[in-house]
């Protein structure tokens, strides 16, 4: 990717100067900033929130259009053909003959692109005249988006879509909490929060006060890095920080948020999602290239053919002047005169050697095949009413020729929909219901909710019997240890940050184990019918190092319990002993993997009073501590998470949309690769790859240490051979890929990206080497890493003599280059590839690189707003008519309801229209040849004069009515197998993956046969008519070209009658309306009464009457046709009989040999695990802080009360929306297939313990003295939190351009040794001794900001904000302090 997108790179660097002024409520003073566009020509600097996504407008539609139809070398030269046929002394064909046809093609294609262009201005229109409230004047008035301007304030409503990039001023929520939905941004349905600054929420209390809001807004330039932004809010002489915990993006969806307000940063083209969208891409085909470079071949060819005819014509003329004296009256001009216009003539004449007919009717069978796909009713979703539509006819063909596809997750995969499918407790596995009864079973319990289908009468019974402590307590911990909301109206509606977490609780609801209620420090729940209250005493959150969550609570009967819930690698580690149950359990988790379910391990422990007292101690401790926080709070975390008594295992369902097991399966017969790009995280998107079958137990998945050794041992070995042979990867087994998107930018775009000085001789406090739980901290540290070991890799390849020794522009481009193949080669050997977390852009860039270096045919298919770079990427773009919007299929080149429908498309109509465009083409190009190459065979026999042999009518009329019908029926209605058969065969695809049907060979036999049939025709005729006389004589001028012109006919007739498999009614009515054509036409052009009236547009009078009259001719024409067509025939019937078992063992061969066992590769060292653990948890922390300190939960009324707007809705946009209460109830529907039941005691006599599963040395708790109550976190000056003990969504130090500490370089600790165990998944260790061989000791200079630091008194921040540049390299000062790079 490095020389694809070095610019854009650059162009990201420059965006992260902080330029970018916005003025509230002051449109005057935006708009006086301009930017430079050419010379001395300026403009705005701030777009309108106008978008136009379409190609052409009004004025740039004709030039524009034309400008790509003539990229075409085929319209270069048919202009060049017209200009010829002006010239009066070389024309041999009125101008208007080539030209009429010629506007036509031009035209076709243009109302072709118009069309789909309208549909685009259709988009854009609907978009633009979207209604929003903008503040005008006192009071917010509705206006259209198209309206809105930078500067400007917005309110926003509950399921409102977010007109542009705002920063979130104030909600009616507590704390000015905003809940999004960024489904149509990056493919997740999780609830996200975003909250407002907070002394916006303090001070902006009422519409008035927000009316006079003048604060201005300092911000980095646009940019397309969807989770990163830092700026600073200037008001009232103070400056406050900003990052993307308080932005809200275009897209983004307002859920359960009454009303928000916001100030609009960048609007339109500026906003993030549309610096991700790219841009339109004029897509072409393969056969389209290919049918230039054959145009440009033929041209070429013509050249070379007209001056050697040119030269026999000078030779001829000599001849004839030195012999004939006496009529050199007719050659007035010098020879060199007559052999220039000669010359020209005969590149008129062999004009027709490209013909403009096939292109006119390829358009037309283009659009054919895209009105059959939309005609199919086998691709129709009939719950959505939705049918596949081709919007873009030029690429029928490419979609037989797909090698790779790209496929998003969320919404295009799987439904996003999660169901409680199983569970297992104290070793005993229980599952729906194979048959349940009609009446409902929870009629019981008046708090169930019907939509939940799971049911097993044995679990019920053990609930109701209340015996099984194991039982109680596993439902007990569905119903506490979760941060989902709940609101009582009429019934109970959970609001959860991810829909796991609401079917966990939903299934301890439907069970007797209701969660009511909760407050800062209590839960209420209904257990059975009696209402019991527990005081929550600690909330141990998760995140995606530690892997679990705790709650710590106080029953009502005054026992302390820690109920805890997570992976399940992570939970047996801490269990307190191995029995039975624990074995039974470990089967049952093994069998839920196997089913692909998502599974959870819950587990619980009594703590003794003192040991509690002791541990609040030392959790108040560490809560308070101004360095090294996160790790001193996941050290009290530990302590306490240990010697848990475990109580089951959940499983739930991703479901995946129907059929798509089946399709990707079946296109992975068709040697079609899929890749999964999503912005999900790792452990959700592998068990979609193994529920898709993209991954599978015998699979070696490779993640980012294994990628890494196999990439060293590759440059290792290439470079100790000296500028030798390059080796190959060493990698001959099945496997699999999974990146993320940290590992991908950094392992590709490390060189240009990393900083230009790095440290050498690393001190290390040993207090330092334990990482942080942060995320981001592990991915900053892991690309650090990774960026060191391409360095070196680097360095190696210099001092290996491999690359030049000065480090310029094309060095560094090399070196990626490089890399890049590297990475490629690797990926393309893998049967499958996952990316998780991946921005759009780096979908884009993935696609790019595949097109780059494997020269394939791609398919990108999704369905949100987050895809649509990825899509006009892709040779071919598919946008799945999905729950995210529209955006994506209204960039895309063609719609499906569903991702099954895909198979469809490519496997019948994409290998359909592949092998039709490639008959039609290869039949054309041979009925072009067969046809006109007897006027060169002519040209010898006619003094090299340029005289036509045909009849002129019947040239016209050649390409329009006599061959027409039966060639456009192949390129229309051709099938080799029925579209079942092609369905059952998906081998019969990788014809058109290997380009077997039209390339350079089936060029050449094309030409080969075409010119042999042209041979006989001409010269049997004229070996038949030499010395002959009489009325049978074929001596004569006319019966000599009637007879080559039939037997051309019939010849090519019978060529299609051989060629055509799929036989109709249509296919023998265009054979027969072919023919009757040719009489018709032939007896009125040849008739005297036209002959009488224009003798020299009709010379050929009863020409053909004459020769059809006498048998003898009739032979001849017979034996022309016999000898073309019995030699082929026999040809292709000996070829098939010892083509055809030779390819059946090949494919036998391939369909036996799904499993290549080798010896294993020495530089791969993976451990295998007997199941796999994919938590279903949201890949970012939870709501657990909020909730503690009560900045989640609603207080009484008259907080904001003030902020009271007019919900009157515009007149085009329903007015319920806005009516309905503050918290949206989210719509889960749990409707699925019923599976049979599975439970039963699991016996430990038939399991074996695993080795790898022993559980680790108990640790004792310490004895500490606590307090009963924390202090809160607001409480504490901002620089003083740390990433775990504040979730990035509330207040915390940010190492960024507002409040980077003054460290000294000798203290800033990067954790860059060999890490202690236990080791962590996700990070690459690096030794500090094989780093500081390459490394130099520079001390980093940065300068200092120019904003003063202020407090920060809020700051929250997604945890997928990526470092920015400031904050990689220190300060140096004289400040001892540790920087917090968790951020």
């Amino acid at each position: 990717m490095g020389s694809l997108t070095y610019q854009e790179d650059l162009d990201e660097e420059k965006n992260s100067e902080f330029t970018w002024e916005v003025q509230a409520n002051n449109r005057a003073y935006n708009s006086q900033f301009k930017e430079k566009v050419f010379l001395c020509w300026q403009r705005k600097k701030y777009k309108k929130n106008v978008i136009h996504t379409a190609k052409y407008n009004v004025f740039s539609f004709l030039p524009l259009n034309l400008y790509e139809q003539f990229h075409r070398f085929s319209n270069l030269y048919f202009l060049l053909i017209i200009l010829l046929q002006g010239i009066p002394e070389i024309s041999t064909l009125p101008w208007f003959t080539l030209f009429v046809p010629f506007v036509c093609l031009l035209t076709i294609r243009a109302i072709r692109d118009l069309v789909d262009d309208i549909g685009r201005h259709r988009s854009d229109k609907i978009v633009n005249n979207r209604p929003c409230q903008i503040l005008m004047g006192k009071s917010f008035l509705w206006r259209k988006w198209k309206n809105l301007h930078v500067g400007d304030l917005v309110c926003l409503h509950k399921d409102s879509i977010v007109p542009a990039d705002l920063v979130l001023l104030a909600s009616t929520e507590p704390s000015s909490l905003c809940y999004v939905e960024t489904a149509d941004i990056d493919g997740e349905t999780n609830l996200k929060f975003r909250q407002a600054p907070v002394i916006t929420h303090h001070e902006l209390t009422s519409i008035r006060k927000i009316a006079s809001f003048q604060g201005k807004v300092v911000c980095e330039e646009p940019n397309s890095r969807m989770h990163h932004f830092v700026g600073c809010l200037e008001w009232k002489g103070k400056k406050y920080p900003l990052d993307s915990g308080n932005i809200l993006l275009r897209g983004c969806k307002v859920r359960n948020t009454d009303t928000c307000y916001g100030l609009v940063v960048y609007a339109g083209f500026d906003t993030k999602i549309m610096k991700n969208c790219g841009k339109i891409h004029l897509k072409r085909t393969k056969i389209d290239h290919l049918m230039n470079r054959l145009v440009v071949l033929i041209f070429v060819s013509k050249v070379v053919i007209s001056a050697a005819m040119t030269f026999g014509f000078w030779h001829k003329v000599k001849e004839f002047k030195a012999n004939h004296h006496y009529v050199s009256a007719m050659h007035m001009h010098s020879v060199a005169m007559e052999a220039f216009f000669i010359f020209w003539s005969f590149l008129i004449l062999l004009s027709v050697l490209v013909p403009m007919a096939m292109f006119i009717m390829v358009e037309f069978i283009y659009l054919g095949n895209s009105v059959f796909i939309n005609w199919d009713e086998h691709m129709y979703y009939e719950p959505q009413d939705l049918p596949a539509k081709a919007r873009s006819t030029s690429l029928n063909d490419l979609l037989g020729q797909v090698e790779y596809i790209f496929s998003d997750k969320t919404g295009t995969l799987t439904q996003n929909i999660m169901t409680f499918k199983k569970c297992c407790i104290s070793g005993v596995v229980y599952g729906p219901e194979e048959t349940p009864g009609k009446e409902n079973p929870f009629l019981w319990n008046k708090f169930a909710d019907g939509k939940l289908l799971f049911c097993n009468a044995q679990l019920l019974q053990a609930v109701w019997a209340n015996q099984d402590w194991r039982v109680r307590e596993f439902w007990r911990v569905l119903a506490i240890c979760h941060t989902v909301m709940v609101q009582k109206n009429d019934q109970l509606v959970y609001q959860a940050a991810s829909p796991d977490e609401e079917a966990l609780v939903t299934a301890a609801r439907n069970f007797g184990y209701v969660f009511l209620a909760r407050t800062q420090d209590s839960i209420t729940l209904m257990e059975l019918g009696e209402e019991c209250v527990y005081q929550v005493l600690a909330m141990m959150d998760f995140n995606s190092v530690r892997k679990r969550m705790s709650v710590l609570v106080r029953k009502p009967e005054g026992s302390i319990y820690l109920y805890t819930k997570g992976a399940d690698t992570v939970i047996y580690e801490r269990l307190q002993k191995k029995g039975e149950t624990e074995w039974a359990t470990e089967e049952a988790l093994a069998s839920f993997a196997k089913e692909t379910l998502r599974t959870l391990c819950l587990a619980c422990k009594k703590v003794d009073e003192e040991v509690y007292e002791e541990w609040r101690q030392r959790h108040q401790e560490a809560s308070i501590l101004l360095q090294n926080r996160a790790q001193a709070l996941h050290q009290v975390y530990e302590e306490m998470e240990q010697s848990l008594e475990l109580l089951g295992a959940t499983a739930i369902e991703d479901k995946l949309q129907d059929g798509v097991l089946e399709t990707i399966k079946c296109l992975k017969q068709g040697n079609i690769k899929v890749w999964v790009l999503t912005g999900d995280k790792q452990e959700t998107a592998v068990n979609i790859g193994f529920a898709c079958e993209l991954l599978s137990e015998n699979m070696i998945i490779l993640e980012e240490k294994e990628i890494v050794r196999i990439l060293e041992v590759y440059w290792e070995n290439n470079n100790n051979l000296q500028g030798g042979k390059k080796k190959e990867l060493p990698l001959q087994f099945k496997m699999a890929l999974v990146i993320n998107g940290e590992f991908l930018d950094q392992l590709l775009l490390s060189l240009r990206k990393e900083p230009r000085a790095l440290v050498q001789n690393v001190n290390v406090d040993p207090l330092e080497s334990w990482q942080e739980p942060g995320e981001e901290r592990v991915d900053f540290l892991q690309a650090r890493r990774l960026s060191l070991m391409w360095r070196t890799l680097g360095i190696q390849l210099r001092s290996s003599g491999l690359a030049p020794q000065q480090e310029d522009s094309k060095t560094l481009q090399s070196s990626e280059e490089r890399r890049e193949r590297a990475f490629m080669e690797l990926a393309s050997r893998c049967q499958a590839v996952i990316c998780c977390r991946v921005t759009p852009k780096q979908k884009a860039l993935i696609v790019a690189l595949v097109k780059k270096y494997q020269n394939v045919v791609t398919l990108a298919i999704g369905d949100g707003a987050n895809d649509i770079n990825m899509i006009k990427t892709a040779d071919i773009g598919i946008g799945v008519a999905g729950q995210e919007g529209m955006q994506a299929v209204q960039n895309s080149d063609y719609v499906l309801a569903q991702f099954c429908f895909l198979r469809r498309l490519l496997l019948v109509h994409g290998r359909w229209s592949y092998m039709r465009v490639c008959k039609f083409l290869r039949f054309f190009l041979y009925k072009t040849l067969a046809s006109m190459m007897v006027q060169i065979w002519f040209a010898f026999y006619s003094g090299f004069t340029a005289q036509a042999l045909y009849e002129g009518w019947f040239l016209a009329l050649f390409n329009l009515l006599y061959s027409t019908l039966p060639v456009l029926y192949i390129g229309l209605f051709e099938q080799d197998v029925s579209a079942e058969r092609s369905l059952e065969l998906p081998e019969l695809y990788i014809t058109g993956q290997k380009e077997e049907l039209f390339n350079y060979w089936v060029i050449l036999q094309a030409i080969a046969h075409g010119t042999a049939t042209s041979l006989v025709n001409f010269f049997v005729t004229l070996w038949v008519s030499q010395d002959s006389a009489g009325p049978v004589s074929l001596s004569d001028y006319q019966s000599f070209s009637v007879v080559v012109a039939l037997s051309n006919l019939l010849s090519i007739t019978m060529e299609v009658i051989l060629i055509t498999k799929y036989w109709t009614v249509l296919s023998l009515l265009a054979i027969f309306l072919s023919l009757f054509f040719y009489v018709i036409m032939t007896s009125l052009t040849q008739s005297m009464w036209l002959f009488k009236r224009f003798p020299k547009n009709f010379p050929f009078l009863y020409a053909d009457f004459n020769v059809l009259s006498q048998p003898p001719i009739m032979l001849v024409i017979l034996l022309n046709v016999s000898l073309n067509t019995l030699p082929v025939l026999a040809f292709r019937v000996i070829y098939q009989a010892l083509k055809k078992p030779q390819r059946k063992e090949e494919v036998e061969k391939g369909t036996s040999e799904e499993v290549i066992t080798v010896e294993p590769v020495p530089c791969i060292h993976r451990e295998s695990r007997a199941r796999r653990s994919s938590y279903a948890f949201s890949h970012r922390e939870g709501y657990a802080d909020l909730i503690t300190q009560g900045t989640i939960l609603r207080r009484s009324p008259g907080v904001n009360s003030d902020m009271l707007v007019d919900h009157t809705m515009p007149p085009d946009e329903p007015s319920g929306s806005m009516k309905e209460s503050l918290w949206y109830p989210r719509k889960m529907s749990f409707l699925g297939r019923k599976r049979h039941s599975h439970h039963g005691k699991v016996s430990s006599e038939d399991m074996q313990p695993p080795s790898e599963n022993l559980l680790p040395t108990e640790i004792p708790l310490s004895a500490l003295d606590s307090q009963t109550t924390s202090v809160e976190s607001q409480t504490l000056p901002s620089s003083q939190l740390s990433l775990q003990s504040q979730p990035a969504y509330l207040p915390q130090e940010k190492t960024s351009l507002w409040n980077i500490r003054k460290l000294s370089w000798k203290n800033w600790s990067y954790i860059w040794q060999k890490e202690p165990e236990p080791r962590r998944e996700g990070i690459l260790p690096v030794s500090s001794s094989n780093l500081s061989s390459v490394m130099e000791t520079v001390p980093p200079s940065a300068k200092g900001s120019s904003i003063s630091e202020q407090p920060m008194e809020v700051e929250p921040s997604p945890v997928e904000r990526e470092p920015s540049p400031m904050e990689w390299l220190p300060e140096p000062s004289g400040d001892q302090a540790a920087p917090d790079l968790a951020e």
